[in-house]
């Protein structure tokens, strides 16, 4: 494919959706052709999906959850990330497939070579070229959130024991694939982190030339 797909991962009130917006006016400024998107979402089958998930009011099982991010991600794929990397575009995506090996399969406990195989489904193969893991300590990730004021979200109201799980498996996954995906300290300013992130997006799209 013609385009750069770059995911942005970590905990929830990790900052990733900071950096996303970061890159995009980096790129934009450059005059590289972006597109933001996230998960679950990014189409309007996708985003309903979304609402599904995340709604405090609703009964989800670790089954029908697994399997409704996967439905959403195969929407996702070849709706909209699969179109805008065939026209050269680089898309940045808030949470791709690793957030699901690590909620899923850290967090719930779904094996992983279920997830695996499911995803490669999902996906048709598509793969990121580039992911960004901003890590960051739950206690201060929750404290986060908080200051936000906002309803706690299904996933969020999962408590401290299953973000310590998530927040392990992200940090295992990033050792296990040193090349692909960078940890990052989620507590670093947010310029000094944006410096690093552009860099190396800007890195990997001379090297795809």
């Amino acid at each position: 494919m013609k385009g750069l797909l770059v995911t942005f991962e970590g905990i929830d009130g990790c900052g990733k959706s900071t950096q996303v917006e970061l890159a995009r006016r980096m790129l934009s400024q450059k005059g590289i052709a972006c597109l933001v998107t996230r998960e679950p979402g990014g189409t309007p089958t996708a985003e309903r999906i979304r609402d599904i998930l995340l709604s405090p009011d609703n009964a989800v099982s670790d089954e029908c959850e697994v399997l409704l991010y996967f439905a959403a991600r195969a929407q996702h794929v070849r709706e909209k990330i699969v179109p805008a990397l065939d026209k050269g575009v680089t898309v940045l995506c808030d949470r791709f497939a690793l957030a699901t090996f690590a909620y899923q399969g850290y967090g719930r406990g779904i094996p992983m070579r279920v997830l695996k195989n499911m995803n490669r489904f999902a996906t048709g193969g598509v793969e990121p070229a580039l992911t960004f893991v901003f890590d960051i300590g739950v206690d201060a990730a929750f404290l986060r959130l908080k200051k936000t004021g906002k309803r706690p979200d299904r996933l969020e109201a999962s408590g401290r024991k299953f973000y310590k799980k998530v927040r392990k498996g992200y940090r295992e996954l990033a050792r296990k694939n040193p090349g692909r995906i960078i940890l990052l300290n989620g507590g670093t300013g947010i310029d000094d982190l944006a410096d690093i992130v552009g860099g190396k997006i800007i890195r990997k799209l001379r090297m795809k030339q």
